[in-house]
């Protein structure tokens, strides 16, 4: 493999760890019971996003990093003949 492949491949790998890290550090939006009686709020408070919006955030960041990682490292790879 050429040097971007294997750059590519390993933003690629990096990128999926933590989309993985990422989505299950997040809570689900029900929060089961509790959620339903006390009605959970999601918003932020006077515009200052919370732990949540945050790692929501940094969720569809790193999801994109890997699909545009993917789809790099595909045109690499078969631009190289790997």
């Amino acid at each position: 493999m050429t040097f971007l492949a294997d750059l590519l491949g390993a933003i690629q790998v990096l990128s999926a760890l933590a989309l993985i890290g990422l989505v299950m550090m997040q809570t689900t939006k029900s929060e089961g019971l509790t959620g339903t009686i006390g009605g959970k709020m999601s918003s932020s408070f006077r515009g200052k996003p919370g732990l949540e919006d945050r790692l929501s955030d940094y969720t569809k960041w790193t999801a994109i990093a890997f699909f545009a990682a993917s789809l790099l490292f595909y045109i690499a790879s078969h631009h190289t003949g790997v």
